[in-house]
């Protein structure tokens, strides 16, 4: 059974300004990862939108959670583009996204509840496996992040219509695979993924 998220965890941690970190687009093949930190100022407050792990909400309940998040709380993205993506690894871009976002709040969280299993290193708070089907502040987290990052993709789909990205988010969706194979790679595809290594690599041969 689906539980929603809560402020359950947020309550029992002795801190007032909590922030939620979550990423989005460590998967695809192009584009940036987009993290977000999110502070609720008030956690005694009805929401009346629902809040909860973006991936499983429709696009227009995450929009309509965007839109009230984003105005009713403490917010900050933060990312990193592919070159950066193929110089540190995805796992090290996703790191220092957090830390981007984190530092963008305005304010100093006092402590950050992160998606996942590592904390960043410039980052004081705990790791929670998960944690966007558990914590609000990640619920929350996750839909800035993702809505940010399909935004900017859809954005770019409008430059390079034939890649679908408005789609596909930049995932290796077999249309996604097929355009790369048919137009080659753009400067937004991350150099250092299989399937664009792989395209990069057959060029090269051809040269």
């Amino acid at each position: 059974m689906k539980t929603n998220p809560d402020f359950s965890i947020e309550n029992n941690i002795d801190a007032n300004l909590i922030a939620g970190v979550d990423e989005a687009g460590r998967g695809p093949l192009c584009g940036p990862v987009v993290a977000a930190a999110v502070i609720f100022p008030q956690r005694n407050i009805e929401i009346p939108v629902v809040i909860r792990d973006s991936k499983q909400m429709t696009p227009r309940a995450r929009a309509a959670a965007y839109d009230w998040i984003t105005k009713n709380t403490i917010w900050a993205v933060g990312m990193c583009n592919p070159d950066e993506i193929d110089e540190l690894n995805i796992l090290w871009a996703s790191m220092r996204a957090m830390e981007r976002a984190v530092g963008g709040l305005g304010v100093q969280a006092d402590w950050c509840l992160v998606d996942g299993n590592r904390v960043p290193a410039g980052i004081s708070g705990n790791a929670i496996v998960k944690g966007d089907a558990k914590s609000l502040s990640i619920a929350a987290a996750s839909i800035i992040a993702k809505e940010t990052r399909d935004k900017i993709m859809s954005d770019l789909a409008n430059q390079f219509p034939q890649y679908a990205w408005d789609k596909n988010a930049g995932y290796p969706t077999k249309s996604h695979l097929q355009a790369i194979e048919k137009y080659g790679i753009t400067i937004h595809h991350r150099k250092s993924f299989g399937p664009v290594k792989e395209r990069i690599k057959n060029e090269t041969a051809h040269d």
